[in-house]
Parts: C-alpha cells; structure tokens; sequence
C-alpha cells in the first residue's frame, strides 16, 4: 500500500505561552463548547439564542414532570458560578449574519443578534492592514486578494481585497480562482513521498518550459533533450516536467489523496463563510499531466487557502486551521466566543516539508520570483529573513484577465517568528501590482514594525 494511505493526524507542539493559557483555562474556566450546526440552519439559530441570552438555564435546572415548567429550585451556588457557554467556530458565521468584515481598518467591530450588540475584536495587525490597503492598483486590477497569517497559530494578520465585479464578494475567500502552478507544490509533495525524490533528482523534457503538448510527455531523449533538476524545475515552474510526473509517474489516487491532504474538496473551519476549493482529476494521462503542472482552470482555489498551503511547508508538514475573529463578548463583557490555536491533520512529513522548503526558496533565489525579490539580501529587513514561494499565471476562458499569483513564506534566520502569504492578482487590460509585489509589501512591513518593537523591548529589559 502506498504512503498516501498512511497519513497521521496530529498536531504540532503549541507556544508554550499558549500551553500555559490553554492549562488556565481549563483550571478555572471549565466552559463548555456547543455545536449548532446539527438540525439545520433553524435549529442552529434557536440554540444560538439560547446560549446568547443565557436560557441554558432552563436545561440546567429541569422540567417539572407534572406542570412541564422549569424547575424552580435554586442552582447549587458552584454550579451558577460556571460561566456561559462559547459558540463554536463555525458557528460565528451566525452571529454576525449579513456583518462584513472585508477590509476592516477599525476595530472591536459591533455586531446585533437578536437585538442585542456584541463586539468582536480580530487578529488584524491594523497597520499592515491598512498600509496594503492604500496601495492597491485598483485601476488595472479585476481582483485582489490579500492574505498573511502566523502560521504557528493560523491568526491572519491581514486580509485585504479589491472586487471591481462584486464590491461586496471578498476576493480572499471566493475559490473560483484557478490555482495554475501553485498545484506545483501538491504535485512535488507527492512525487517526493511516492517516488522518494529530492531536490536534486534530475528529470528530462523536450520543447520549451512553459508549454505542455503530448509529445512533450514521454520519455524518449534525442540531441535537443533538456536535463533538470527537480529544484530548478519547480523553481522555473517547468510544466513539461511536472506534466510527466503527473502523467507517467503517479497515479490519479495520489493526486487526489494528497490534494486531499493540502485540503482540496474538503471544508476547513472557519469563523467566516468559505467556499472549498475544487480539484478533480480524471484517469486519463494527458489530464493527469494538466492537473500535475497546473496548466488547466478546473482546479480552482481561495487566497485564503493558499496561506494554508504554505503554513504547511513552514509546520514540518502540518497545515494550520486559519482564523479571524480572537474574541467575541456581550454587553456585559462576558465571553462569547473565543479563538483557539488548531491544526488539519499532517499532510506531508516534516522531511517532505523540508524538500518543498528548498524548492520554494530557490524559487525566490534564482526562479519566476527573483525579479520581484531583488537585492533583498542588502534589504535591511529582508536580509534577516528566509524567503521563499511559488508563483502562477494563467488567462480566464475569455482571455481578458489573467490571474497572477504567490503564495510563500518569511521566517526570521535569527528568531521564530515566521509569516505565509498568498496573493492573488486578476490583471485586465494592462498588467499592475504584481502579486509578488504585494507579498514584499507585505512581509517587509510586517517584519519592519516586528524588528522594531524587539529592538526596543530588548533596549529596554537592558536599560
């Protein structure tokens, strides 16, 4: 049996500032969690009220069995000392029902449910969020999207977006997007654990990089035969290779297992509605090849999901559960709903993790992403950090707007902090802000402001 049968779920060890909350909480606040996505979207609603105003009394207490009343005897003082219930995740949705929280610039953000306001304060690093915001090409854009996480956590940093067609559709979580070559990453994650390549394995193709024929998917060798290596191919985003990876070295069950595993066609929790992204691979070998090296538009993806690739490679293979809204508390200030670090099940091993890592920063060394990179080793930010990517592009069926994408990493060469970012960039007529070019933003304001407030506060402790 295949390895991609084999895969574990668990989790990464947490902080240990977050283990040491985590262990408080459970001490002294025992809260229970309550699901109400079970019964339909009715019942879901009724339950949510019921938590919200506090009527889990009813249930607390009892039914008298001859008046059918609530029994009216009082609640044991420890048991009415326990705090209200939190909603869970997927469950937020509800509360904030026709609320958007595209775009915010301000925040704790008031929300009504059932009459009643409740404010929600996120993990948006307002700054940043900001700083991308007033620096969108909205003149030769169709499309933004803008997505930074932590990814140790899954908190999103910023989640910006520009919509010319639908103002009100946020561009990070629709997934109609074609993935193109970010598929790449799934592809060379499987071949490295099905077919025990490395960085180094050398591959052959004919014609040129960026094309895909059939005949450029066999492995006849003549005197124009080209010799890659599976670093450089990925870093130059060779379809021809990855085409015949897709097509003569791994099976359609692979594909499918670990697009699975990169959480392709399946629904990942989340304090907003999103959308899964679609992969569907048929057992045909030319389709196969399509699939592999992303040269297709059937595979679709969000911004979003993106990030959640990437923390994958940065979390020796574990994707990280992203999440938006840190806290939600009522008028009184009781909680309602709080944010809690969580993992998807492992997707690849943290060897495996370690071969995409060395794929992707070739990528922004010496590949489709080092234009957009350049000089950053004399960048006094970038310079501290380990950067690395991988780029796609493809035309819309209509061929009047083409899709531009990064989705990579920053981590701190002398430190642990680390950033994912995915990008998402629809062109019209002219061609704009690249995608990598809001990535950089992105990554070198975010680490700007974080080396500053680690020089002071380490100025400080040795003042």
């Amino acid at each position: 049996m295949t390895r991609f049968f084999k895969k574990k779920n668990h989790t990464p060890p947490r902080p240990s500032w977050v283990a040491y909350q985590e262990r408080l909480r459970r001490q002294h606040l025992p809260s229970r969690r309550v699901r109400l996505d079970r019964g339909g979207p009715w019942l879901a609603v009724g339950l949510l009220i019921l938590v919200l105003t506090g009527g889990w009394w009813v249930f607390a207490a009892g039914i008298n069995g001859e008046t059918g009343l609530p029994v009216t005897d009082p609640i044991p003082q420890q048991q009415a000392a326990q705090p209200r219930e939190l909603i869970e995740k997927t469950d937020v949705h509800i509360l904030l029902g026709n609320t958007h929280l595209m775009n915010l610039e301000a925040q704790p953000v008031t929300v009504e449910f059932d009459g009643r306001p409740y404010r929600l304060s996120t993990s948006l690093d307002l700054g940043l969020q900001q700083y991308l915001l007033k620096r969108m090409d909205r003149v030769n854009s169709r499309y933004i999207g803008i997505v930074a996480m932590a990814p140790d956590t899954g908190r999103l940093v910023a989640m910006a977006g520009f919509n010319k067609i639908d103002p009100d559709r946020d561009p990070c979580l629709t997934a109609d997007y074609p993935a193109a070559s970010l598929f790449k990453i799934v592809t060379a994650a499987a071949a490295v654990e099905e077919k025990g390549y490395t960085a180094g394995s050398r591959f052959k193709f004919n014609g040129y990089k960026h094309t895909l024929y059939k005949r450029q998917l066999t492995d006849k060798t003549n005197r124009y035969t080209n010799s890659i290596s599976l670093r450089d191919s990925f870093a130059q985003s060779v379809n021809p290779v990855f085409g015949k990876i897709g097509a003569l070295y791994l099976k359609r069950q692979a594909l499918e297992a670990y697009g699975s595993a990169f959480a392709f066609n399946r629904r990942v929790d989340f304090e907003l509605p999103w959308p899964t992204s679609r992969l569907a691979v048929k057992d045909d070998a030319y389709h196969r090849a399509e699939i592999a090296s992303g040269f297709n538009r059937q595979t679709t993806i969000s911004p979003l999901h993106g990030a959640v690739i990437a923390s994958a490679v940065v979390n020796d293979g574990i994707p990280a559960e992203p999440t938006l809204v840190d806290r939600i508390i009522d008028k009184a200030g009781t909680p309602v709903y709080r944010a809690e670090p969580r993992f998807l099940p492992s997707a690849i091993t943290p060897e495996t993790a370690g071969v995409i890592d060395q794929l992707m920063v070739a990528t922004v060394a010496s590949g489709t992403a080092r234009k957009i990179f350049r000089g950053h080793r004399r960048s006094k930010v970038l310079s501290r950090l380990r950067l690395g990517g991988k780029t796609g592009s493809i035309f819309n069926r209509a061929h009047d707007a083409r899709f531009d994408w990064f989705v990579g990493f920053a981590t701190e060469k002398k430190g642990h902090e680390k950033l994912v970012v995915s990008v998402m960039v629809a062109h019209e007529e002219y061609i704009g802000t690249r995608a990598g070019q809001y990535a950089r933003m992105a990554i070198e304001h975010y680490f700007k402001d974080y080396f500053a407030k680690k020089e002071k506060t380490a100025g400080d402790t040795s003042g």
